[in-house]
């Protein structure tokens, strides 16, 4: 007999034949779940459907509404939600000591309205005394007490409430606990001087875009080896601030569901109204707004967004307080240069032979003797071939590599595995190495001519040019040297006219670029806004602008957005 499908899988599978609208990361969540259920097993996960089905049965059996119209009716979460925690509790990890959630970290980005605080107020009541977690330790953490406070009171109002918990949780104004056990939920914050010493086992950081610093999430981010199987729940609204914690997490969030950074331990769920490309939002087609408000029609009605959108078109000073709080936009005049799913469809990929003896433009970009260099070759085209071709090398040193990866959460010794770094002895870059890697490279290309920046690169760009023979080219790295390559370079992205044959790191650093925009309309990639490397798509951006020179094609085409 067919086993009946969960309201949560119906989600799921409607989501996935376009009944339901959703944003372009929700669906990447809901597709690495499926995908996951194929071909999990092979990295030890495994999805429990009594567990999944078991935090959302909780919320109605357990919890009652708080105030108005539902205050004290069972509360029935709606099917996003079911969905969003059905993905987020079904997944377990096997180990030698037994079975463990998978999702040690999930960020969620919702719009205002969507039942946020309640839902996190709940699961803390859950992971105090439901979960199974002996001794559980839960935290409502935020900057200040106050804000604290204010998920740790409604889980405390939920307990009152509640005919089951009433009689089994004490109660107090700063504490609710288990009798007879250590299990434990408290509200605490930045201000806080034991912070340190704590045990969790669920931590809710409500509204993460509020935080300055990233003091509260360290903290906790550091003490998640402290127990065989905590959680991090961050829930938040959009923000404006793109070097704020917050973003950091999102950015992280998207590099996962992408693909771009493998990380089974993070979970991601974010709301909001996609990008229609370049930062272009079409914030005022109601079609769009589900998206970022999956509980529309519900907890959030229609009526009161159309309100909202009709100030925020009359009054200008309200838009970006929509876009963020209602639509999940982050507003900024920056924002993410390449579209990663055209870049994709570039991953055409030529060997050494194919490419041997042709013409092409190389470009130095090389960091300080510590982190990432890059040198990247771009094959121009010919008669017979019209593409251009990308060939990257990326360097690193090799002693530092292990705490590279800690540090940044990227994974280094991943693509080292796969040869897509070369790295160089010692704890910083040896540039004769590179050296002697492009004066190799001299014998199966044809390199006309190496761009490079004048920064870091004085002793090894005279060796090249004056000893070994090499046209250098000095690239400068302000506006009138780098907008026009720029913009060919996703000129030729979008009309797939180049080809980069899918290397992981080029793509990773593809995703980092943020852009600068003058007065006029022009660009260049912004190393300082971009908080991961770059390196080598700025070294792509030089040998294209090497390549333009030589060959008089300084042109874009005028129906291309680059901005």
């Amino acid at each position: 007999m067919s086993r009946a499908r969960s309201v949560a899988e119906k989600y799921i599978a409607d989501v996935l034949r376009d009944r339901i609208p959703t944003s372009k990361l929700v669906r990447l969540q809901i597709e690495r779940h499926v995908r996951d259920l194929k071909n999990g097993r092979q990295r030890g996960l495994f999805f429990d459907r009594k567990a999944a089905q078991h935090v959302i049965d909780y919320f109605p059996d357990v919890l009652v509404g708080v105030d108005g119209e539902f205050d004290g009716l069972p509360l029935e979460l709606p099917p996003c939600w079911q969905a969003c925690l059905w993905i987020l509790y079904g997944w377990k990890r096997k180990d030698d000591k037994g079975k463990r959630r998978r999702f040690k970290f999930a960020y969620n980005e919702w719009g205002r309205g969507n039942l946020k605080s309640l839902v996190a107020s709940g699961l803390c009541l859950y992971e105090l005394h439901a979960f199974g977690e002996a001794g559980a330790q839960v935290y409502a953490a935020a900057t200040d007490r106050k804000t604290a406070r204010l998920v740790f009171d409604t889980a405390s109002l939920m307990a009152q409430k509640s005919d089951y918990l009433r009689d089994r949780l004490i109660i107090s104004k700063e504490n609710l606990c288990v009798p007879g056990t250590a299990s434990k939920f408290e509200p605490c914050a930045a201000e806080d001087q034991n912070l340190m010493g704590l045990r969790p086992s669920f931590v809710c950081i409500d509204e993460l875009h509020v935080h300055r610093s990233s003091g509260v999430w360290d903290v906790f981010y550091s003490a998640m080896g402290k127990r065989r199987q905590p959680l991090m729940f961050a829930i938040t609204n959009s923000g404006f601030d793109r070097n704020s914690v917050c973003y950091r997490q999102r950015e992280y969030s998207e590099k996962v569901l992408q693909g771009i950074v493998p990380d089974d331990t993070w979970f991601a769920w974010i709301c909001g109204i996609d990008d229609e490309g370049q930062g272009d939002f079409n914030w005022e087609d109601e079609s769009n707004w589900i998206k970022a408000n999956p509980c529309l029609g519900g907890a959030v009605q229609l009526d009161d967004l159309r309100q909202a959108a009709k100030k925020a078109k009359e009054d200008p000073s309200s838009l970006n307080a929509f876009l963020r709080f209602r639509l999940c936009v982050w507003t900024t005049n920056f924002s993410h240069w390449m579209p990663m799913d055209k870049w994709d469809l570039c991953k055409l990929r030529l060997t050494y032979d194919q490419l041997r003896g042709r013409r092409c433009f190389g470009a130095l970009d090389l960091s300080t003797t510590t982190d990432i260099a890059a040198f990247v070759l771009l094959f121009e085209p010919t008669d017979e071939d019209p593409l251009w071709y990308v060939l990257p090398f990326f360097f690193l040193p090799k002693d530092n590599i292990a705490f590279r990866c800690r540090r940044d959460r990227v994974p280094y010794d991943v693509w080292e595995r796969h040869n897509l770094f070369e790295l160089t002895e010692g704890n910083i870059i040896d540039y004769r190495f590179i050296r002697v890697r492009v004066n190799a490279l001299r014998e199966d290309f044809d390199i006309a001519q190496i761009g490079f920046d004048r920064w870091n690169s004085t002793e090894i760009v005279t060796q090249l040019g004056e000893e070994d023979g090499f046209e250098m080219l000095k690239v400068g790295q302000g506006m009138g040297s780098l907008f026009a390559p720029t913009k060919r370079l996703l000129e030729l992205v979008l009309t797939q006219d180049i080809a980069h044959g899918g290397n992981e790191i080029l793509r990773w650093m593809a995703s980092n670029v943020i852009v600068q925009m003058d007065p006029a309309g022009n660009i260049k990639p912004d190393k300082k806004r971009s908080r991961e490397k770059i390196d080598g798509i700025v070294a792509l951006i030089m040998a294209l602008f090497c390549a333009m020179a030589a060959g008089g094609m300084q042109y874009t085409d005028p129906e291309v957005s680059a901005a």
